[in-house]
């Protein structure tokens, strides 16, 4: 018995590790692409632009 609950607890362990690993990319991911899209304005291009 003593078995089966490390195994569980083991178990448990790797799943909330898997759970926050998947968490932090995907809020790494939606940043990145809200960065992504902040970056490409066309104001920001048309300013530019109209300088030279």
């Amino acid at each position: 018995m003593d078995q089966t609950w490390l195994g569980i607890a083991a178990g448990t362990i790797v799943l909330v590790i898997a759970v926050v690993g998947v968490t932090v990319h995907y809020l790494r991911e939606r940043r990145r692409a809200e960065l992504l899209r902040n970056l490409d304005h066309h104001e920001w291009w048309q300013r530019t632009l109209s300088r030279r």
